[in-house]
């Protein structure tokens, strides 16, 4: 038994907040009591933690991370990521399908879902819409979600063909499974990762338009409003997307968002000053982009926050800008940026953060997590929003962060999976 005595308890699911006590069987994995502060417990416990009114929320949950195996594993490994996860919080994550060899096969799947196991964290992972990511034939979706893929997606390369997309909508939907995706119009776009804006025209380059984005978002969502099929836009940039997932989500309940920290977070002026360390699909845009997401993560537009964590060498971050590849890491920084930027500036109480952390999320990939509760998963973190930390030292293998440096609010101290600490600060 673990005994955590004298947190104050946030839970999205019940809307329970206050300060108690919780027991948990470290054996079964699940929350034996949550109980009024100072409740005298007859039980034996093998470790008592006093958190002298520290937060105990939901493990929170990232469905929108890459964690590189199998295939690149100089960048990360399914190890490294699980570590960098519970270092953040994160009890549980979905793991995008862009691998080498691709999950597009049972074969993959299992590795990745095996080798999960072995992290002390719930390591999930989408399969892919197609074959070889190549947007011409679907894969065997039946199959894959009957082996365990958590949905479907061919995240990094947008699906194009609007008769596939349509077959995949239908047959996901017959799976019970969401369909995320990454939308980029790749026609539209001379130089991917850097605006079609200030940004672009900084380093004299063409850049990515924010029609690229907006095009792609209008077509898939009437088509999945016509097919009453579960659809998450991924990492939205840009506020006409907000807006037609906005006005999507009045015709249809299987219509979804997520933002990622670094695009409620940062502009493209961040590309100017800190080069590739801030390149990512889709790019940083404008602030009223920024703005507009931020205010769709407050009324309910945007469902979740993802971090589409991106980690890469740091000789591949070295190369030139058009030559360097996209994207950051997010997972340890997603918390702090969240209490930073919405929580302390009053765009969201910290139930609310939390909720789009860990329930909505877990709701849409049908995950048992996002919630505290008797007889529950054991799956939580402890943290002070108070306390401030300095950004370095990552667990992940990968440092490709334009926050390295900066001071944030928010020190995790301990994050439990099933039952069990799996990171201590």
């Amino acid at each position: 038994m673990l005994y955590l005595k004298n947190g104050y308890i946030l839970d999205p699911a019940s809307g329970q907040e206050g300060y108690r006590d919780i027991l948990i069987d470290t054996e079964s994995g699940k929350i034996v009591g949550i109980m009024p502060q100072g409740t005298p417990v007859d039980r034996a416990f093998s470790e008592e933690i006093d958190l002298n009114g520290q937060y105990i929320v939901p493990g929170l949950v990232d469905v929108h991370v890459h964690f590189r195996d199998p295939g690149f594993t100089h960048k990360e490994d399914i190890y490294t990521g699980a570590a960098a996860a519970a270092k953040g919080g994160f009890t549980s994550v979905v793991l995008m399908a862009n691998t080498k060899p691709a999950v597009d096969n049972v074969e993959t799947l299992h590795y990745v879902l095996e080798k999960g196991k072995e992290t002390g964290i719930h390591v999930y992972s989408c399969a892919n819409v197609t074959k070889g990511l190549a947007g011409k034939e679907l894969t065997d979706m039946e199959m894959l979600a009957g082996n365990g893929a958590a949905g479907f997606t061919d995240d990094g390369i947008p699906l194009m063909d609007q008769a596939l997309l349509r077959e995949a909508l239908q047959m996901a939907a017959k799976c019970g499974k969401p369909v995320s995706l990454h939308e980029e119009n790749p026609a539209l776009i001379t130089n991917n990762g850097v605006n079609a804006g200030k940004a672009a025209a900084h380093y004299d380059i063409g850049g990515s338009p924010r029609e690229a984005e907006i095009s792609m978002v209008e077509r898939d969502l009437r088509i999945a409003v016509e097919e009453e099929a579960d659809l998450s836009i991924q990492h939205i940039s840009t506020k006409e997307a907000v807006e037609l997932v906005r006005q999507a989500k009045k015709r249809s309940k299987h219509i979804f968002a997520e933002a990622t920290p670094h695009h409620f977070t940062l502009t493209e002026q961040a590309v100017i000053k800190h080069g590739t360390f801030a390149k990512m699909n889709p790019p940083l845009r404008e602030e009223a982009d920024r703005l507009a997401i931020i205010e769709g993560l407050r009324d309910g537009t945007i469902d979740m926050i993802a971090t589409d964590h991106a980690p890469h060498s740091a000789e591949e971050k070295e190369k030139p800008l058009t030559e360097a590849p996209s994207g950051i890491i997010g997972l340890e920084t997603a918390l702090s940026l969240g209490i930073r930027e919405l929580v302390n500036k009053g765009c969201l109480s910290l139930m609310e953060l939390i909720e789009k952390m860990s329930l909505a999320p877990a709701k849409l990939y049908h995950l048992d997590a996002g919630y505290l509760k008797e007889g529950g998963p054991a799956d939580l973190v402890v943290f002070d929003p108070n306390r401030e930390w300095v950004v370095n030292n990552f667990a992940s293998k990968a440092a490709n962060s334009p926050f390295v440096g900066e001071t944030m609010p928010g020190v995790i101290n301990y994050t439990i999976c099933g039952g069990k600490i799996v990171y201590r600060g």
